[in-house]
């Protein structure tokens, strides 16, 4: 799996299970969910993403994304 899509992956669990703690736990999980969207929007205008950054330096091979 490239890294473009691990991004994504992992981004898509992020919101699921803040989503889901908000309903089960406290409406505050919202916020995690409004941090991951607001990563997400700000790394497609300048293509910098802390995760691809980590996920990078642990030897996952780049896609065309975050290369």
């Amino acid at each position: 799996m490239s890294l473009d899509r691990l991004v994504l992956a992992i981004a898509g669990v992020f919101i699921l299970l803040s989503l889901g703690l908000s309903q089960l736990h406290s409406v505050n999980w919202l916020w995690f969910t409004a941090f991951v969207g607001a990563n997400l929007f700000q790394a497609a205008f300048t293509g910098f993403c802390p995760l691809a950054k980590i996920l990078k330096a642990m030897g996952i091979k780049p896609g065309n994304a975050f290369s």
